[in-house]
């Protein structure tokens, strides 16, 4: 049997009145990559906080095997907003970071005595590749800035560099929530392909389903209460899933249709019952217990009416925007038609927001026409989130917008009503709003958008922090909605689901085109990627030149000038690297030399492993 890494054992948690966990018990072996599904406000994010140790459980226990560590990311993430980015990623108390720390100290004071320990430290520790990694990983992650102020990045830039920290820690057990959100698709794809890559042992929270099934091997769901184990991926889950709400309804359905022939039979029991009657009477009551179970699915009812549409949607003409030197968009010609579901991907940083807040008048263009229809009643579901006002309760957020809301089928019913509809039962309804979990307010916010009944809706990032089973709703919702869809997010099933057609800001104000999927739009430029990579491949050898099956292949004129090359740039790269040491460990370097002669020590390193492999490999081929 695999080593238990974490063991959860009757896990309760309360907030004043508000009951979050109850006897939640699980286990986390070595090896598995393990998913927390549940609604939002069941305790998702509660339950991390004190699996990572950062809470505490009113009973219960948690037990981690001897040694083991953990590597923790929040859904919110707080920096030191006083340091730079990779001090942040430095930042654990391992011996690594705190020698990088120790080596830092030492450089700011001047120690040589002290210098020179840390150095010896870091060799030691091998500091300097883990450096290196940490430097691609913030570059993958689109942070190039090394020694920026954490006080000058946006919210989703903190939550990279916080991903960034943990990744490299070399942890036993990594603890996410929500790891996907403020990261664009590529960034997705090489976080799903980094985690399986390295074989880690993983607890998250996140609503991305093809993100959870390709990375997980297992799925815990926490569902009214009650805590249920898949061994499997997403696709798997939903199908055991569908299973087991099929047999709890037979068995509750059962149990109902029993129960009225025992309460039939109870009524007529005389006073005097013997010991048989006695039995049936206790199993009287364990029946009327099942079949009193509430076992309603509680799923959200999206059922608001969208206003006319008219022919004329949008035109945008030789639209023009930038920001000092960055361009957003240069001559951007669009015109929208009638129930199109459009998706907009690219970069972070590239444009999408900018333009929806273009076409929705919240920003001026430098240039260019925007030309709304006269029928168009936009709906715009902001990345950032409604400023609710904390102290508000729940209803009063909704009856301040309407007292009354008409339905698709054109039947009204009252604010309350539409807020039992979205899962706020009436105790919730007189809740005050900072007491929602951050699911629940985004949940509560895409509702104060639907009930204005747009017929043009624009959703940003509308999956951060949505639970799968919201997202499936809203899903269904979009599919049916009468009007203009246009959708910005990083959750390709999501997109795959809705859009059929994608904008994609490529940078520097271009934007192209593709009419389908998201998974289609990826296929084709993969494809593209390989036809370009076989181009540009030197000496490309034709059918009937191929190698005989058995034969062992000969470095061709190209690969011997490489080898010949590599092995010159090894020799240099050496004596360059010896020399750096030397200098590094003299005790004769002022901060600023040492500060620079680090960095070009790791620069080094890296390219000469590179280029040492690179060698390997074509001396095997020559061998």
């Amino acid at each position: 049997m695999a080593n238990i890494y974490l063991q959860a054992e009757n896990i309760c948690k309360s907030f004043g009145d508000l009951e979050v966990l109850r006897n939640v018990s699980l286990s986390l072996f070595q090896g598995q990559r393990t998913a927390l599904i549940a609604q939002n406000g069941t305790g998702k994010s509660t339950l991390l906080n004190i699996l990572a140790e950062k809470d505490t459980p009113d009973s219960g226990s948690v037990t981690y095997r001897n040694n083991i560590k953990v590597s923790y990311l929040p859904q919110i993430t707080l920096l030191d907003e006083k340091a730079t980015i990779l001090n942040c990623v430095f930042n654990s108390n391992d011996d690594v970071s705190v020698a990088i720390r120790n080596y830092e100290n030492a450089i700011l004071s001047n120690d040589k005595q002290l210098m020179q320990h840390a150095m010896d430290e870091m060799d030691r520790l091998s500091v300097w590749e883990r450096e290196v990694k940490a430097k691609q990983i913030l570059s993958i992650l689109k942070i190039d800035n090394f020694t920026q102020s954490i006080s000058t990045l946006s919210g989703g830039q903190q939550k990279r560099v916080a991903l960034a920290s943990v990744l490299i820690e070399d942890p036993d057990i990594l603890i996410l929530d929500e790891p996907t959100n403020h990261l664009d698709l590529e960034m997705v794809e090489w976080l799903e392909d980094f985690l399986t890559r390295n074989q880690r042992t993983l607890l998250m929270v996140t609503h991305d389903r093809y993100f959870l099934d390709r990375v997980c091997t297992d799925i815990i769901e926490m569902d009214q209460k009650n805590v249920y184990q898949y061994a499997g991926n997403y696709s798997y889950y939903i199908e055991k899933r569908e299973e087991r709400i099929s047999a709890k309804t037979a068995e509750v359905e059962k149990a109902n249709n029993l129960l009225r022939r025992e309460t039939e039979w109870m009524r007529r029991m005389p006073q005097a019952r013997g010991t048989k009657a006695k039995y049936r009477i206790d199993a009287f009551y364990k029946l009327r217990e099942t079949a009193q179970q509430q076992f309603d699915r509680k799923d959200i009812s999206i059922n608001v009416s969208a206003s006319r549409l008219g022919k004329k949607i949008l035109e945008i003409k030789d639209l023009s925007k930038s920001f000092g030197d960055k361009v957003i968009l240069k001559d951007f010609t669009y015109t929208f038609n009638r129930f199109e579901r459009l998706g907009i991907i690219g970069q972070n940083g590239t444009g999408k927001t900018t333009f929806l807040n273009l076409i929705t008048g919240s920003l001026a263009p430098d240039s260019g026409t925007i030309d709304l229809g006269s029928t168009i009643v936009t709906g715009y579901y902001r990345q950032e989130g409604m400023n609710i006002p904390d102290d508000a309760k729940v209803l009063d957020v909704i009856k301040n917008i309407a007292e009354v809301v008409t339905l698709a089928n054109g039947k009204t019913i009252t604010a309350s009503q539409l807020l039992n509809m979205f899962l706020f039962p009436p105790d919730k309804q007189y809740t005050y709003v900072r007491k929602l979990s951050g699911g629940e307010k985004r949940r509560l916010y895409l509702l104060t958008i639907l009930m204005q009944n747009p017929n043009f809706l624009i959703l940003d990032e509308p999956t951060n922090d949505l639970d799968i089973f919201t997202l499936n709703i809203l899903e269904d919702y979009l599919g049916n909605f009468p009007g203009v869809v246009i959708i910005v997010s990083h959750d390709r099933y999501f997109m795959d689901k809705v859009v059929d057609g994608l904008l994609i800001f490529e940078g520097n104000g271009e934007v192209s085109g593709f009419p389908g999927s998201y998974t289609e739009y990826r296929t084709w430029e993969l494809n593209e990627e390989k036809k370009r990579e076989k181009e540009l491949q030197p000496n490309k050898p034709s059918i009937e030149t191929k190698t005989v099956k058995n034969q062992k292949p000969k470095l061709t004129y190209a690969q011997k000038k490489e080898l010949e090359q590599l092995t010159k740039d090894i020799e240099t790269l050496e004596k360059e690297k010896s020399e750096l040491e030397k200098h590094l460990s003299s005790g004769t370097l002022n901060n600023e030399e040492l500060v620079k002669k680090s960095n070009r020590y790791s620069e080094v390193s890296k390219l000469l492993e590179n280029k040492e492999m690179r060698w390997l490999e074509l001396s095997d081929i020559e061998g």
